[in-house]
């Protein structure tokens, strides 16, 4: 059968070409003879894969060199409870914006191992904005500040960053890592879970500057100290190989059209293209105001429960995959991931119209 647009919050998306090359190198990759899948990861031409993920990486998001570039697992959930216990310190208290789930998440795991002051909080009106980072006051003997990107279930997005002074800014870009630039040396740490715009899941990136490494609770187990990846270059143990061999080939890809801000404008435009339907629209609303509007993921509503399950249920029978809303949000999300095409947000705008003319009131 023909691809799906698959509008999916995560796994997501991945680049066709970069399924094609994967598949053309399945059985036997570069004349080793074997898969990726089979190899050791202690070979030479695996050394060249994990390490040309790092450096293909670091290429594209313009990493500095005092930063360690770490493949882990666990997923980002697995760093809620990494980060306290490696930078929490001697200082045992960090700050947090909580802007949806995923920081509550955060903000419950950092609780077990010191002091969590939430210094703001968007929970008031169901995380529909980004609080007003210019009012908030940080604590300068925090051991860190926390933030979350961009929102996956409530479609909202950071415009621009906190100012936390000498207090390591935290960022979980989960949800939009290499969607668009950012400066790298505004950040101690960042994460992300690789299903939506790096690679499958079961692999996490963490870029993390090197003085924050070597500074873990005394109690921190091998596996979740980052001085244990950062010294034996993510391979202290048998790292998921595949996943970063797929990751690699995004991060090559994203090379070839031209890096992350050739990425971020064809972001820009497919995300404006579904915004500016649905603000014209009579039948469907934008559930996000416009000064906080994620570019990668759009929850979208009709108002009538009934409506939006015969939508989502059309959509899906047109090609037009995983376009319900999240429970906490009801009503549908398009995630538009890097590796959504022009052509898919344009499909789904045009059958949106065609539902809109055939339901109007």
């Amino acid at each position: 059968m023909a691809r799906v647009y698959n509008f999916s919050a995560g796994p997501s998306m991945l680049p066709e070409c970069v399924l094609k090359k994967a598949a053309e190198e399945m059985l036997d990759y570069k004349g080793s003879g074997q898969s990726v899948m089979e190899m050791s990861h202690r070979s030479k031409v695996y050394e060249e894969i994990i390490f040309g993920a790092e450096e293909t990486i670091r290429e594209v998001m313009n990493v500095p060199e005092n930063y360690h570039i770490l493949f882990l697992q666990g997923g980002a959930s697995a760093q809620f409870a990494m980060i306290p216990l490696n930078l929490m310190g001697t200082k045992k208290k960090a700050d947090f914006i909580n802007t949806g789930m995923w920081s509550k998440k955060a903000i419950s795991e950092a609780k077990r191992y010191g002091t969590v002051n939430v210094v703001a909080t968007s929970e008031d009106k169901n995380f529909n904005y980004i609080p007003d980072i210019d009012k908030i006051t940080f604590d300068p003997d925090a051991a860190y500040v926390h933030i979350t990107t961009n929102n996956t279930i409530f479609g909202t997005r950071y415009v621009k960053l906190p100012q936390t002074g000498n207090v390591p800014l935290i960022a979980d870009m989960s949800s939009n890592i290499l969607s668009e630039p950012y400066d790298i040396s505004k950040f101690g740490l960042i994460y992300a879970g690789a299903q939506k715009n790096i690679g499958p899941a079961g692999v996490v990136l963490v870029i993390i500057r090197k003085d924050l490494v070597g500074n873990a609770y005394d109690y921190t187990p091998t596996m979740f100290n980052y001085k244990t990846y950062a010294n034996e270059h993510s391979m202290y143990n048998t790292p998921p190989t595949y996943n970063i061999y797929i990751a690699k080939l995004v991060f090559e890809w994203i090379k070839e059209l031209g890096g992350v801000s050739e990425i971020h404008k064809m972001n820009v435009e497919k995300a404006d293209l579904l915004y500016n339907y649905l603000d014209s629209s009579n039948l469907f609303k934008a559930t996000i105001s416009k000064e906080y509007r994620s570019l990668m993921n759009i929850p979208f509503v009709t108002g009538d429960e009934n409506l939006d399950g015969d939508f989502v249920k059309q959509a899906t029978a047109k090609g037009l995959v995983n376009l319900k809303g999240h429970r906490s949000v009801g009503g549908m999300r398009a995630s538009i991931y890097n590796a959504m095409p022009l052509e898919g947000v344009k499909t789904l705008v045009e059958f949106m119209k065609k539902f809109e003319t055939e339901h109007s009131r």
